[in-house]
């Protein structure tokens, strides 16, 4: 039993033994082939990288930079530095306050506000915002108050001392205005440039002018005159498409004298002071405001509107010419900043067929179609159907001839009018009025460019509604005078230093508050970066006031 049971482990202990020794001889069979593997690809890479010669390999040298012939960086690199970036902020409104915009933007037939789409057309005449910038801060499209609008230009300096040219639809309704130099820095979305002022505005032009405040004196442009350029000439748009700041674009004048006709419903021309020269040079919306160049590095234009059925450049952009421009900006800069414009109180058809003419007897002038009552015209006995063939002895051409001769005249003086009734000659001297006057009284609306009236004089600085305290709540508080605020608009002065709705203010300034009408008149003699206090009464415990101010944007 014994030595059957020696043979039985000396067996397994040869198997065992027998296992390892063939486990060890695999692995080193192994570590054979994978090192001969190496050598092998080794000397195979090594063997074909020696049979490639690249001796004959020339290194690549940077050339020194050449200056090109056309001119075209010389021209930038002058006219650039004065062309800014604009952003604009349009605070929520409250429903109740919406103001329906009584100027024109151009060119738009129908409104980019209304809230029928119906109305959008992919062939119509598109401004630069029309639902392209307008609803980025999430505006629901009808003055509401689902949120903030930011809007996108450009623009251009033409007086060191900060005042700049612009689109009016680029600052129409801003809130908030900031100015981008080219030497400022493209911060984050805290950094939106240098806060400007509007100095004033003429929406028969699109033609703003707005001020940023400078220690140091800015680069400008140098304005060209526009007469002189001429179809083919080379151009430069210079802004900010997109957003892209320091853009440039090249092309030619296209046409020049270009009309874009948009009667309103009761036929009073909507763009009859605007006459743009044609170019081809890409322009996207954020150009809007900036300047058209040409090869003398001259301002010959500002970039305004593009014609477009895709939102997009399709070689065809408007600019207005830089001398309309220079007469707008020197009205604008005036101690009333407003554009006055002459009218004698007519409306006449734009375009008219050839054999009017023949069947009326004349061959240039203008067929009168409505006298506004009360206006020069009328007055001095001028009729529908009189055709007015000259000016102070002067014959003149078409409706644009007679608009841009009395436009350019004082309110007040007089002009003798040669006319034809009848066949028969006639004259009749007529006195000059305000255009904007005889406009509001042709169209039935307030004239827009005197100041505005608000209801709430603190409205538009302050971003509040008040009124008087109620009997009982003022028996509460035992205060005889104040006012409360009854509505604080998002995002406006008084929201940003605390003003509540329910908010008892019976002192602005260290001067009473007694009622609404001594609130308005306070209110109407602040101005921007003045220092404003406000005594707040408690509206649950007598005689606890407390003070709340800030600067005025």
């Amino acid at each position: 039993m014994d030595i059957q049971k020696n043979t039985s482990s000396t067996l397994l202990d040869r198997i065992r033994a027998h296992r390892l020794t063939t486990t060890f001889t695999l692995l080193a069979t192994l570590s054979i082939g994978i090192l001969a593997g190496s050598i092998l690809t080794r000397n195979v890479s090594g063997k074909e990288q020696s049979e490639v010669n690249s001796t004959d390999a020339k290194p690549l040298i940077i050339p020194s930079p050449v200056a090109l012939s056309n001119g075209f960086s010389q021209i930038v690199k002058q006219v650039g530095p004065a062309v800014v970036n604009i952003n604009t902020e349009e605070l929520p409104k409250p429903q109740n306050s919406k103001r329906k915009r009584g100027g024109q933007r151009l060119p738009q037939p129908s409104d980019p506000n209304s809230d029928d789409d119906s109305q959008q057309s992919p062939g119509d005449m598109q401004d630069f915002f029309n639902r392209f910038f307008g609803g980025q801060g999430g505006d629901d499209g009808d003055g509401g108050a689902a949120g903030e609008r930011r809007a996108l230009g450009s623009g251009f300096i033409v007086d060191s001392r900060g005042y700049i040219i612009t689109n009016n639809h680029v600052v129409d309704k801003a809130d908030k205005i900031y100015v981008k130099l080219s030497t400022d820095p493209d911060g984050g979305p805290g950094d939106e440039g240098r806060p400007a002022t509007v100095i004033g505005v003429d929406k028969d032009t699109d033609i703003a002018v707005i001020k940023i405040d400078t220690k140091e004196p800015l680069p400008t442009v140098k304005l060209g005159n526009s007469d002189g350029a001429q179809v083919g000439d080379w151009v430069l748009a210079i802004g900010s498409p997109f957003a892209l700041s320091k853009t440039v674009t090249a092309g030619i004048i296209s046409a020049k004298n270009r009309s874009i006709d948009e009667p309103s419903p009761n036929g009073v021309s909507q763009t009859q002071f605007q006459r743009f020269i044609q170019t081809d040079a890409a322009i996207n919306p954020g150009n809007s405001g900036g300047p058209l160049v040409d090869m003398a590095g001259q301002v010959v234009g500002m970039n305004t509107a593009i014609y477009t059925q895709s939102m997009g450049s399709q070689g065809v952009g408007f600019a207005m010419p830089a001398n309309i421009i220079a007469n707008v900006y020197n009205m604008l800069i005036g101690p009333e900043h407003k554009v006055v414009r002459g009218s004698i109180g007519i409306q006449f058809q734009v375009a008219q067929s050839s054999a009017v003419n023949r069947v009326y007897g004349f061959a240039s002038g203008v067929i009168v179609g409505v006298v506004t009552p009360n206006g020069g015209a009328a007055k001095a006995g001028i009729q529908a159907g009189d055709v007015i063939v000259s000016i102070d002895g002067r014959n003149i051409k078409d409706g644009d001839d007679l608009v841009n001769d009395i436009s350019a005249r004082h309110v007040g003086s007089t002009v003798k009018l040669g006319y034809l009734r009848d066949g028969k000659e006639n004259s009749a001297n007529v006195v000059i009025g305000d255009r904007a006057k005889t406009y509001a009284d042709i169209t039935g609306q307030p004239d827009d460019t005197s100041t505005p009236q608000e209801t709430d004089a603190g409205e538009g600085k302050l971003g509040i509604t008040v009124s008087a305290i109620p009997a009982s709540l003022s028996a509460k508080v035992g205060i005889k005078g104040g006012v409360i605020v009854t509505n604080v608009r998002p995002g406006s002065f008084a929201d940003e230093i605390g003003l509540g709705k329910g908010t008892i203010i019976t002192a602005i300034n260290r001067k009473p508050v007694t009622d609404e009408a001594s609130y308005r008149a306070i209110v109407s003699t602040l101005k921007s970066k003045d220092d404003v206090v406000f005594v707040i009464q408690s509206a649950t415990q007598k005689n606890l006031n407390s003070y709340v101010g800030g600067t005025l944007p």
